[in-house]
């Protein structure tokens, strides 16, 4: 295997494995049993990379390779024996900056190995990063990311971006992955630490049976 295809391996279940416990954890926070534990952990940990794949015409990675689904259920096995304690909210919020993170710049690097431009490069990117979440979000009845103002899908787009760039000026994959990745995950974890939010809307809100 060569050296950037074994590191897009490698790359991919870490962050496979990150978003499935971010998932099991989001079950966990709702007292769910086992099976959703694993549906939840495969659903986070697969949804991104599923419809980056579906959207630039690759084979669905986890149906390839099913793997990926035991790496999910692994995660969500380990968090329903282990635990978080009362630390379960603050876990979750980090392992998923994680997960952003290293989707963010893994959806990057596969769409550009395939071919695709840079521009649709980067948005396969924030896709993988982002889509996942949405789901969990939705399934365990949380507030979808897209309906809040905080600093998380503009981490992902500047991760995405950095990493597209780099590759673009030659900078080796590891370096441009490594500072893409942490780009992306530490303009996450600043927002989370000093609760950074974008601004909103200035003007008046239309009636609503505008």
């Amino acid at each position: 295997m060569e050296p950037i295809t074994a590191a897009l391996a490698w790359l991919d279940y870490a962050a496979v494995a990150v978003f499935a416990a971010s998932g099991a954890l989001a079950a966990a926070r709702r007292k769910h049993d086992i099976v959703t534990f694993g549906f939840f952990a495969a659903v986070t940990g697969v949804g991104g990379g599923t419809l980056r794949d579906l959207l630039i015409g690759a084979p669905v990675f986890w149906v390839e390779q099913p793997a990926y689904l035991i790496v999910c259920l692994v995660a969500a096995g380990a968090v329903w024996a282990f635990g978080f304690g009362a630390y379960r909210l603050k876990t979750l919020l980090w392992m998923d900056a994680l997960g952003m993170a290293a989707y963010a710049v893994f959806g990057a690097a596969k769409a550009l190995s395939l071919g695709v431009h840079p521009v649709s490069a980067v948005v396969m990117g924030v896709l993988t990063a982002t889509f996942g979440g949405i789901v969990r979000d939705v399934l365990a009845e949380e507030p979808s990311v897209l309906l809040r103002r905080e600093i998380y899908i503009t981490a992902a787009i500047l991760g995405a971006v950095v990493f597209v760039a780099l590759v673009g000026l030659t900078l080796s994959f590891w370096w441009a992955a490594l500072i893409a990745f942490t780009t992306a995950f530490g303009l996450r974890a600043l927002a989370m630490l000093k609760r950074w939010s974008l601004p909103g809307f200035p003007g008046r809100a239309p009636p609503e049976d505008a």
